[in-house]
């Protein structure tokens, strides 16, 4: 069965006005739907309009035009409906030292209208790993835990679409794991996650498909896996038993990074060479092939090929 839209964004434009210089185009025609249920990636260098587009949503910043639609909701109809539909996770760690966790998301659901009987303080806070902590003063809880409250504030009103803005930025890595299951475990719930990110290895694990945004367009949009399958370029390291002599060019498209003793690594377009042939030229230098390592390339060098001026 196929899952409806969740978001629908339609020619969304945002121009910024600026008297003493040129108008600034935050958002150029932008077009994008997003599916109940997925992991979506909102990736693109600084200034290329992420945080813009969050703030739409979140109804701190005013379009300049175009449609947006969540969860059924048209932004300029139901503004509040569409607020109330998105749980926004921002970068900074913004937390009030005294309180603690429950007594943060108590007050959070009072801003939000939540009936004291309606309120799931306790769920949420099992949800992300903070039932320990729960009456501990913010100020006590490590970086990792102030980030998981700051997901727990934005699911006290229980909302269908989850933004998380650059979770990781400044995390280490044994924290940006933990943050991940995390984030899993409330995809499995049936929470629909949008996140942008600066970490293109962790786009590439998390997200089923994603859009690269760059100077206010969308630049790419697509399966995960079809944009790293759109890398024409190859590399191999191949280790022998004797040193080769290999040239650029020696058969179509093949580049030599570097070349040690008995250990060449090569690059070449899948489609103007196969690794086959490759092989076949190595054997006929009569060189056995002891190693082979390959590498299709990753989201970086879709990223870097996307966004480079």
């Amino acid at each position: 069965m196929d899952k409806r839209n969740i978001l629908s964004v339609k020619n969304l434009e945002k121009i910024y006005v600026n008297s003493d210089a040129p108008n600034t185009h935050a958002l150029n025609n932008l077009n994008l739907d997003v599916k109940e249920g997925e992991i979506f990636g909102l990736l693109g260098p600084n200034g290329a309009g992420k945080t813009t587009f969050i703030n739409i949503l979140a109804g701190t910043v005013v379009k300049s035009s175009g449609q947006v639609n969540v969860w059924g909701f048209d932004l300029d109809k139901n503004p509040r409906q569409v607020k109330a539909s998105i749980g926004i996770v921002p970068q900074e760690v913004n937390l009030d030292p005294f309180f603690s966790p429950k007594k943060l998301l108590e007050l959070q659901a009072g801003l939000y209208g939540i009936k004291k009987k309606d309120r799931i303080t306790d769920t949420i806070l099992k949800l992300v790993s903070l039932e320990k902590q729960a009456n501990s003063y913010a100020r006590s809880l490590s970086g990792g835990m102030k980030r998981r409250l700051l997901m727990a504030k934005a699911l006290v009103h229980q909302p269908p679409i989850i933004f998380l803005d650059e979770p990781t930025a400044g995390v280490d890595v044994k924290l940006r794991k933990n943050l991940w299951e995390n984030v899993k475990s409330l995809n499995k719930q049936g929470v629909t996650i949008i996140l942008t990110t600066h970490y293109l290895e962790e786009a590439e694990k998390m997200c089923g498909r994603i859009a690269i945004l760059n100077k206010g367009k969308i630049v790419a949009l697509d399966s995960t896996k079809n944009l790293v399958d759109k890398i024409s370029t190859k590399k191999v390291r191949i280790k022998t038993d004797k040193k080769i002599d290999i040239k650029d060019n020696d058969l179509t498209s093949l580049k030599v990074i570097s070349s040690l003793q008995n250990e060449i690594f090569l690059s070449y377009e899948k489609s103007k060479l196969n690794m086959e042939e490759l092989i076949n030229f190595i054997k006929k230098n009569h060189a056995k092939i002891i190693d082979l390592s390959t590498d299709d390339g990753d989201l970086e060098d879709v990223f870097l090929r996307l966004t480079k001026n």
